[in-house]
């Protein structure tokens, strides 16, 4: 409870811990957005997920496709258009990434929304193993961290 303190307390951390919590609950929703808005591109009969045991892959593309519906049923948390309008468009260095992914599906719409619906065409977005792998990832770490916080929350909230 001490470690949490010193790094969320607003005290503490002279305003700077709210801002930490703020931080974390915004990249959980860009992740969540862009797991909502690739969901047509998983669902190309053409995409396969090659996990080394063919018998198991439509069995885990179904299972992702789940997921992924799932993350679309949540409400519209933020528009990804106004992430960097205006004059200044730096970005700043994408430093994982599993946020990186996320922001090519954020800023990819036209293209998932236009995907073939025939295995001949082969699509303009196209992620990469890696990009799939590192999304999820990103995803399920991101997703334990606010877990954890709602965790600690509470031991706060009983510890006073």
């Amino acid at each position: 409870m001490s470690e949490f303190r010193q790094r969320f307390d607003s005290d503490l951390t002279v305003g700077e811990g709210p801002k930490r919590l703020r931080n974390l609950y915004f990249l959980y929703l860009i992740e969540l957005r862009a797991l909502a808005k690739v969901l047509p591109f998983f669902k190309q009969p053409s995409f396969r997920l090659y996990t080394g045991r063919p018998e198991e892959d439509q069995k885990h593309k179904e299972l992702l496709l789940d997921i992924l519906q799932l993350a679309r049923s949540f409400p519209l948390h933020f528009d990804e258009t106004s992430l960097f309008a205006g004059d200044e468009k730096e970005a700043g260095k994408l430093k994982t990434q599993g946020l990186g992914t996320a922001l090519k599906i954020l800023f990819s719409e036209r293209q998932i929304e236009a995907l073939p619906q025939s295995k001949e065409q082969r699509p303009s977005f196209q992620l990469s193993r890696q990009e799939v792998v590192s999304l999820l990832n990103a995803f399920g770490r991101i997703s334990t961290s606010v877990k954890e916080l709602k965790t600690f929350r509470s031991l706060l909230a009983e510890e006073r």
